[in-house]
Parts: structure tokens; sequence; C-alpha cells
């Protein structure tokens, strides 16, 4: 059975609903890579290129698709309408409570399919080049389409259920895809690795998903934020679910401090790397949480307050993935750990209240991250190698359309106009509310201290990438061969995505911004955040603050200029093949080669997980459990037993051989004796049964005379 609803906007004081047929028929765009996954793995080796032209095309529809369902919801909302158009069918009943599942299609669902499915469309292009010829090529487009399918399914669901469902599949396609390349034991170690931490994390998100269903009585998305938004569902359970779901969100978005897992997932092909750090499995927490903004946002008090966990969490997490991204060789780590950093961006803003920032972070991030990702992967590509310090350098002449595209993914994400990155991150710092330098921002609170590790964090995101930049593309080549460009099929990627991460911000110009017309202002809130609608909660927005933008950019440049110093002035001068000062601040301070120590060591994370954690129940905990094993529950059942044989010795001797026995033997004797009295009775003379019978009727008669 088919239910349409329309959670309306208010407009003029009447409410009106975007509708249409792309609107109404968006299950579509996640069906298409679906069917895809299927026909590749059944009938893919059979096509000239492997599959892969089935899964471009059914992408490539899924993008067009996607592209007009955008266009249909933003001609509807500049017309006045708004709210979410959801469908659903009855999934299944239980005590007399139908389940439904459907789709839920607002602007934040819009803006997410469009994401994925550009992101997507490019890496599927992207890898027709870098994995050819590999052993399992169709293997690998079957299971990329069903990645892309999970996620598109993820982000339309309607219930809470079906986001579980989702939740999962991308799970498990992650888990596939890192582990791709499975006959290297690291490979399959990190994929392990990966699929093993997020168990952690969707333990939260199952129990979470329960005590949202008895609290509000439904499974349903809008019914849950309506009854966390109205108090109907107590505050208590709403902060238990809170929690639970933010465990969640550590895991598959990689925060502090189940992020481990991330950075080994390198060992995946790049394209995977790409599309897991850009577009699909790290950003599901950050969606979940602003589906169910109702829940976190009463959950958490994060209105007209300074902290909570979801903003601690989140600032804490910016300053570990930009520490620990400085101290890596790999290129792929760095831009990993880049990503565990801007995450924490995002997860930080939501913390705050800053909804749309947070959204408009994650959309333009999604960009010149994975230009960043595919640029390191075009230059893996020609050097063989993703080690900065042994194998690569020099390389901008020998590949200059990866280098500038690497360059402007580089600009935007280290915040400087006006590029992307700069209006998402200063939107997110505008949002914390705790600038007070002539004229607060406003806000939903004085979120001080996440501004404060904001700002830290993109001093150091500048640092790491002026460095990453000097080893990739400065200096001499290090490695082996003669690099060279990449394809057509990998660079032509790179400039769309370099495209968009330039223009991916005009889309959401702040307020008050006096160089565009006001016709152009926040375009993106208004598309994008829901807007007078019972499920999503009412949040202040900050004003934007021109002191606020040149402070942070003034502290990027800080750490850009720092890092420039050193490697391009007085490591360039000690050799044009040199990667560090031979005499550099580790080897004359205690307290730097202390710090190196504990960032090269991830801050012992991964030693307190393997060694002290898993360690512990690998060794004392299973020694533990095999000698209690022995000697306490074997012995237990070992003494049972003995004492069940014992007792079943003393039945059967004493009870059932003296007494039972005796019994029947002693029965049998009398009844034999009584049998013996009686044939000496029956002897067959008739005069004796006769004086038998009148001696019976005498003492019959006596008896009757006496008693009556």
């Amino acid at each position: 059975m088919l239910n349409a609803n329309i959670a309306a906007a208010e407009t003029a004081g009447k409410a009106v609903a975007a509708s249409g047929w792309f609107l109404e028929n968006a299950w579509l765009i996640w069906l298409f890579p679906a069917v895809s996954f299927l026909l590749i793995l059944l009938f893919g080796k059979r096509f000239p290129r492997g599959g892969s032209e089935i899964g471009i095309a059914a992408v490539g529809a899924s993008f067009v698709f996607s592209l007009l369902t955008a266009i249909q919801w933003i001609s509807e909302v500049e017309g006045g309408a708004g709210g979410a158009l959801t469908q659903s069918i009855t999934w299944l009943t239980n005590d007399g409570q139908a389940i439904g599942a459907g789709i839920m299609i607002d602007g934040l669902a819009v803006m997410m399919i469009f994401v994925v499915t550009v992101v997507s469309l490019l890496v599927h292009i992207y890898s027709t080049d870098y994995v050819a010829g590999d052993r399992r090529y169709t293997h690998f487009f079957a299971f990329l389409s069903l990645f892309t399918a999970s996620m598109l399914f993820f982000v339309t669901a309607s219930t809470t259920l079906q986001m579980l469902v989702g939740w999962e599949l991308v799970g498990v396609c992650s888990f596939v895809l890192i582990g791709h390349w499975w006959e290297e034991k690291d490979n399959s170690d990190a994929a392990l690795k990966a699929f093993f931490t997020n168990r952690v994390g969707d333990m939260g998100l199952i129990i979470g998903v329960s005590i949202l269903f008895f609290g509000a009585g439904t499974f349903s998305v809008i019914g849950v934020n309506e009854a966390a938004i109205t108090g109907s569902m107590s505050h208590t359970v709403t902060l238990a679910a809170a929690l639970c779901l933010t465990a969640a969100v550590i895991s598959k978005s990689g925060q502090f401090f189940l992020h481990t897992w991330l950075p080994d997932a390198m060992a995946g092909p790049t394209p995977v790397s790409a599309l897991i750090h850009a577009a699909t499995m790290v950003v599901a927490g950050i969606f979940m949480v602003a589906r169910l903004y109702g829940v976190f946002f009463e959950g958490f008090s994060i209105g007209g307050s300074s902290i909570n966990t979801l903003a601690l969490i989140g600032g804490l997490t910016t300053l570990v993935g930009a520490t620990l991204a400085f101290v890596q060789n790999d290129i792929k780590r760095v831009l990993a750990y880049s990503t565990v950093s801007q995450l924490g961006y995002m997860v930080l803003a939501l913390g705050v209240g800053a909804w749309t920032a947070a959204l408009f972070h994650l959309f333009t991030h999604a960009f010149f991250k994975a230009c960043l990702f595919l640029g390191s992967g075009s230059v893996s590509h020609a050097v063989h190698s993703f080690d900065m310090k042994k194998d690569m350098g020099g390389l901008r002449k020998a590949m200059p359309h990866t280098y500038r595209t690497f360059m402007i993914g580089t600009v935007a994400l280290a915040g400087l106009p006006i590029m992307s990155g700069f209006w998402s991150k200063d939107e997110i710092l505008v949002g914390t509310g705790g600038w007070g330098l002539f004229g607060g921002t406003g806000g939903n609170g004085a979120y001080t201290v996440m501004l404060a590790m904001g700002m830290v964090t993109a001093a150091l995101t500048g640092a790491y990438m002026t460095r990453v930049v000097y080893l990739t593309f400065f200096g001499e080549f290090r490695g082996h061969g003669t690099p060279h460009e990449s394809g057509p099929r990998i660079t032509v990627p790179l400039w769309i995505l370099g495209g968009l991460a330039i223009v991916a911000g005009f889309i959401n110009f702040p307020a008050g911004f006096q160089l565009v017309p006001a016709s152009w202002e926040e375009k993106f809130l208004h598309w994008v955040e829901p807007v007078g609608v019972s499920y999503f909660p009412t949040i202040k927005h900050a004003t934007p603050s021109w002191t606020l933008a040149i402070v942070s950019v003034i502290v990027a440049l800080i750490g850009i200029g720092a890092a420039y110093y050193y490697y391009f002035v007085r490591v360039r001068a000690v050799s044009p093949v040199a990667t560090e000062l031979p005499d550099g601040p580790t080897s004359r301070s205690a307290v730097a080669r202390l710090g190196h120590r504990i960032l090269v060591n991830k801050y012992y994370l991964d030693w307190l997980y393997t060694t002290v954690i898993v360690g512990f129940v690998k060794g004392p905990l299973a020694k533990a459990a095999y000698w209690t094993n022995q000697n306490v529950i074997d012995r237990v059942v070992n003494e049972a037993g003995t004492r069940s044989v014992q007792a079943g010795n003393i039945v059967y001797h004493k009870v059932d051989q003296l007494v039972v026995d005796g019994i029947v033997n002693a029965t049998g004797k009398i009844s034999d004796s009584s049998g013996e009295e009686l044939r000496r009775i029956q002897t067959g003379k008739v005069q004796q049964y006769a004086a038998i019978m009148f001696a019976a009727a005498t003492i019959l008669a006596g008896i009757f005379i006496i008693v009556i």
C-alpha cells in the first residue's frame, strides 16, 4: 500500500508542498546502480570493457536524474514550496503496527544525492584507467556500483530502520573494496580493521534506533524528530538516544577516538579512497546527525550552551587529525588524516548549532577532497609509489595538470579566498558564536573553545598541505624511472573536480556580502535547510563577521608561511633532494622529540587497541578463561559426573537390590506359599467341598443372627 505525505513549509500563512515527477520518483536514483551491480556480476565479463560501461551508464543515469531532481527542487523552493516529500509502502506489520519503507526528499536529500552521484560518476570514469588490467576489474566495478547505490538508498530513506540497512550496506561495500587486493596481508588487515571498528559504533546505532522507536513509537524520521522537538519523548530518552547515535558517528565518520581505521583504509585502490572520503562512507555519520537533528539538538541542549558532547568530539577530532597529518610520509595517509580533521569540523559545526554550515562544508569538501585524492592517485600512477619522501619530488613539470588541480584542492582545503573551502570553513567559525571582537556573531551559543580549536586547525591545515606540496611537486625527483602525466580519463575528472572546488562556494555567499547582489546570498541555506517545518528545530543563524574572516585567513597564512619557510627556504637550501633538516627541532629539543614520537605512534591509540586491549583479550584473558574452563568449569562438570555415578551405585546396590528387589521377592514367596495352601484345599473330592460350604454357610448364618 502506497502512502504519500507532505511536511510542508509555511509560506505567507499557507502550507505549500514541494512536488514534481522527479521528486516523487527519486527512488530510481539508487535503483539504477543497484541493478547495475547485479548486471555486472552476472554478465560483466562478457562485455568489451569488463562491465565498467554498465556501471558508468547506471551512475550516469543517476547523475542526470539527480540533476533534474535538484533543478525541480530549486524551482519549487524558489516558488515558495518546501518541507519534505515522503512516499512509502507498508514493509511489514508487527503486532498490528504497520512499518513503512520509502523515500524522504527535501533539500538535504537533494544536496546529498547530487554530491554522491557527481563524485561517483567521476570516480567510475577515473577507475577505468587507474585499475585497468586488474585481476578483479569486473568485481571492482560491481561493488563500486553497489557502494553508490547503498549511499543513495541511505540518504533518501524515510525511516530510521531503512537508514540502518543503508548504513550497514555501506559498511559491507567498504570492507570489500578496502580489501580489494586481499592477497596482501596489510590490505586484508585494513579491511578487517575498518569492519570491526565500525561494528563497535554500529552497536550504538542499533541501540539508538531502538530507543527512538520505543520513545517515539515510530521508525519514521519525521515522527522521531517531532517527538524530540515537541517533548513528547522525554529528555532522558532523547539524550540516551543521542549518545548512542554519537557512538555510531564516532566510528563511521572517523571521529576521535575510533578514527584509527580510516587512514588504514588507504590500502584500497585510490578511487575507492576518494569515494569513501569525499562522498560516501565517512559522511554517512554527518548526514545521520543532520537528518535526526531534532534528537541531537534537544538531547544535547545545543541551543544556548557553550559546550556539549558533539561539539567537543568534533573539536578534538579536528586537532588530532591535523597534527597526525604532519608526520605521514604516505601522501594518501596525509589526506586521510586531513579528512578526519575536516569531518571534525563538520561534527563541531553540528554540535554548535551551525547546521547549514556543516552541510555546506560537506558539500564543498566533497569536491576538493575528491580532487586531492584522485590527484594523489595520478601521482602514484606515475611513480608507482605513495611515499612522498622516497619516490616523489619535482613532479610539477612532468605532471602539470595533476599539479595545478592539486594546488586548487590544496588552497580550497587550506580555506583561502576565493576557493570553496574558505566560505564553508568561515561559516563554521562564525556559527560557533564565540567571536566577540567588533560585534558578536550570534548563533546558538557561545562556543568560544570550539572557535579556538577551529582556528588552530586552520593554521595546521595550511602547514601540513604546504609540506605535501613541497615533498611531491618541488625539489628534485627522488624516485626511479621517468614520471609522466596521466591520461585524459584521469586528468579530466581532476579538472572537473578542481572547477567545482572553485565555484561551489559561490552558492552560499553570506548575508550582507557587499560584492554580490542580495539575490545571490545564502542560496544554499535557502535550498537545503528545512524552515518552518515540524521535524526540524528552530535554530539561530550567526551574522557574518569580516573581522573573523580576516583573522581566520591570517591564521591559515601563518601556518602556510611557517611551513613554507621550513621547506621551501631552509630544507631547499640544504639540498634539492632533501626532505628534512638534518639538525631539525627533534634533534635539538627533547620536548620536540617526545611530541614527534607521540605523533609517529598516532597518540598510541593503535598500541592501546592492538597491544593492550586485543593483546589482553588474546593473552592473559584467554589464558585465564582457559584455566577457568579446565580447572573450574571442567572440574565442576567432572565432579558432578563422579557424584552422579556414586549416587547411581548407591541407588542400585542399596535401594534397588535390597529394598525394591527384596519387596518383589518377598511378595513372590508369599504368593507361592498361599498357592501351596490353596492347592491343599483343592483335592478334587466333592465331599470335602460340601463340608467346607456347609461350614461357611453356618458361620455366615450366625453372623446374620447376631448382627440383625
